[in-house]
């Protein structure tokens, strides 16, 4: 059974390049790679013969993967979202409560998901405790070691 998976306009190009790579080049390449193993003689002695097809197979099952992931893919309409509370692709400014550190997170699908970036998961603990919230509430996230609190300090759309 497949989820369906919400991205943005950029991560969902991302998906299809990957997989137009894949498949346009990669599986060629593999397909190259076999072949030239099949022609160095007795395929029961041919480790490179075996390596190349266990690699495409690994390709395969990657392609199928990104399929299926691309079939159940679900863009944004940002335009329909609500900007009062903290949803999917809000920019997000928290201060923690703790040490008064002020912070900048843009929440996304997990697919999506750089913290370099600032972009978190929705999936992640602190991306759940965000959503559904409103400027001047407090986020309470149970982190693994222990309580943290956040104010909402403001939310945007990019």
């Amino acid at each position: 059974m497949s989820t369906v998976s919400y991205y943005t306009a950029e991560g969902l190009k991302k998906l299809r390049e990957e997989l137009d790579y894949l498949k346009n080049v990669m599986r060629p390449k593999a397909s190259q790679d076999i072949a030239d193993a099949r022609d160095k003689g007795d395929l029961s002695e041919n480790a490179e013969y075996d390596a190349a097809k266990e690699a495409q197979g690994m390709l395969e099952m990657r392609i199928a993967k990104l399929e299926e992931i691309h079939s159940n893919a679900r863009l944004i309409d940002e335009t329909h979202l609500d900007v009062s509370k903290v949803l999917v692709l809000s920019k997000v400014k928290i201060k923690n409560q703790t040490n008064g550190m002020e912070v900048i997170y843009t929440l996304v699908a997990e697919s999506e998901a750089d913290l370099k970036t600032g972009k978190i998961s929705v999936t992640s603990p602190i991306g759940k405790g965000l959503l559904g919230k409103s400027v001047g509430e407090v986020a309470e996230i149970t982190v693994p070691n222990g309580v943290l609190k956040f104010d909402i300090l403001e939310i945007t759309r990019e």
